[in-house]
């Protein structure tokens, strides 16, 4: 089996960030990048299901500048086996990106599609079921568990009103929660290993053709200081006050 794991480098998700004065763009200065850490626990949870099918065959891809390579070698540390590099220096957004990675997997014949089910910098939660419904794949978003047997992916799934079960035949598309597992550290000897595996670079075989841009960025607003009251009444009173309630 073979299965793609898309990987994206966002900021690191406990970095303090804030916009360039212009609002242009988020200062990057002196901040660390990772691997979104949905996309981490996507990776990890395909390196489990190698562990259990050493037949399996993991590739990592990220669509992105030459800066990408960074999370990618940290992909195959991780225990992906060969990793490939869409390189572009261009914005793209979520259905641009689904399109970009339809080419891939079309060019990379994949059984499995593995991603996180959103990014930590955008929020957006758009290309896996893009992507999904490009390829016309079955796909199961937000699981907090996989099982592999004969052809068939069981996945349980994250609802607002409880967990889903969802029963998909290969090739398909699973999105990953945060309860699915928990990436292992990476250790000297994946880190060494990673040297030697192959990183293909590519060109996009796609323009992006933005539906959406950012126009600016900005701070929120400082927050309020707070303050307490007496009781539930007088709870009830200030939130009247201030419209939250009727």
């Amino acid at each position: 089996m073979k299965i793609l794991v898309p990987v994206k480098r966002v900021v690191d998700p406990y970095a303090k960030v804030k916009p360039l004065a212009d609002g242009s763009a988020i200062d990057t200065g002196g901040v660390k990048f990772e691997i979104n850490p949905f996309d981490e626990i996507a990776l990890e949870e395909a390196v489990r299901i190698k562990e259990k099918d050493p037949s399996t065959t993991i590739v990592a891809v990220s669509i992105g500048g030459a800066e990408c390579e960074e999370q990618l070698r940290k992909a195959l540390a991780i225990g992906a086996d060969s990793a490939i590099l869409v390189q572009s220096d261009a914005e793209w957004d979520s259905p641009s990106i689904a399109k970009e990675l339809e080419a891939v997997v079309r060019a990379e014949n994949p059984e499995l599609i593995l991603m996180g089910k959103q990014a930590t910098d955008d929020d957006c939660g758009q290309v896996g079921g893009m992507l999904a419904a490009r390829l016309d794949w079955p796909q199961a978003t937000f699981a907090s568990k996989v099982e592999l047997q004969s052809g068939v992916a069981r996945v349980t799934r994250e609802t607002d009103t409880g967990e889903e079960t969802l029963e998909l035949p290969l090739p398909a598309l699973i999105t990953t929660d945060l309860r699915l597992n928990e990436p292992r550290y990476v250790a000297l000897p994946g880190i060494i290993k990673a040297r030697s595996k192959p990183l293909e670079s590519r060109p996009a075989q796609t323009v992006p053709l933005l539906k959406t841009k950012t126009v600016s960025y900005a701070s929120p607003p400082a927050r309020g200081a707070g303050r307490k009251v007496a009781n539930v009444d007088e709870l009830i009173g200030e939130l009247r006050n201030k419209g939250v309630l009727a």
